[in-house]
């Protein structure tokens, strides 16, 4: 059965949050033994910020308590640059979540950047700092968190391919949450806005969101297509 696995085909064409429930599927069926299954986890997570995640598994690998030093290092690191882009982005998260301010945004996009600008003293600092953010809540696992950071800086922002990107990143967010009609819905807006464009290149505009690897428009439907029916 595994000769027939394309999971190492399809990976390499998938930002590796997205290799994980692949990787859950093949243990589930125990096509691979389950030490391979969970080395091929750690490799993954190595490269992400899921760092409680990667010791969790290292545990359970080797069966012990302790983790390596570099993981704990890490960890480190990541926490404070998690601290560090909540405190930039803050003052725009402190509006969204405030029902009240929140009324004051309109759908033309440059009157809220001039509205924020005028009464909150939020500029384009701000909202950059609320994509990174949730680009790094995606990337520590938080996707809850990333999807809605995500869809307020899109409703926010003014620069075409910084938006595509933000709603690739949001479309992976809601498949890994298994909130397959959102996903939907996302698809098919990712659908019209590729159609609407000439240039091929916008195929790659999701690597903007993944370091690791392109959102290949071909996998990504296969991907879509395969983990939606067996969950």
């Amino acid at each position: 059965m595994a000769n027939y696995d394309l999971t190492r085909r399809i990976a390499a064409h998938l930002d590796r949050h997205l290799v994980f429930p692949l990787l859950e599927f093949l243990q589930e069926r125990q096509l691979y033994p389950d030490d391979e299954i969970l080395k091929a986890k750690i490799e993954l997570l190595n490269k992400t910020n899921m760092v409680d995640y990667a010791m969790d598994i290292h545990k359970s690998l080797y069966h012990t308590e302790e983790v390596p030093q570099d993981m704990v290092d890490r960890r480190v690191e990541v926490v404070a640059r998690l601290k560090s882009l909540e405190e930039s982005a803050a003052p725009l998260i402190s509006f969204l979540q405030n029902p009240n301010s929140f009324q004051e945004l309109r759908p033309d996009k440059q009157y809220n950047l001039q509205m924020l600008n005028d009464r909150y003293q939020i500029g384009s600092d701000q909202i950059e700092a609320l994509y990174q953010y949730a680009k790094f809540q995606f990337e520590c696992g938080n996707y809850s968190g990333a999807a809605d950071y995500l869809y307020q800086y899109r409703a926010l922002c003014t620069n075409s391919e910084r938006s595509l990107s933000a709603l690739w990143g949001k479309l992976a967010a809601e498949i890994l949450m298994q909130n397959w009609d959102i996903a939907l819905e996302e698809l098919n807006q990712l659908r019209e806005i590729i159609d609407s464009r000439v240039c091929a290149s916008t195929f790659l505009y999701g690597q903007e969101f993944s370091d690791s690897a392109l959102f290949d428009p071909v996998y990504f439907f296969w991907y879509f297509c395969r983990i939606s029916y067996h969950r």
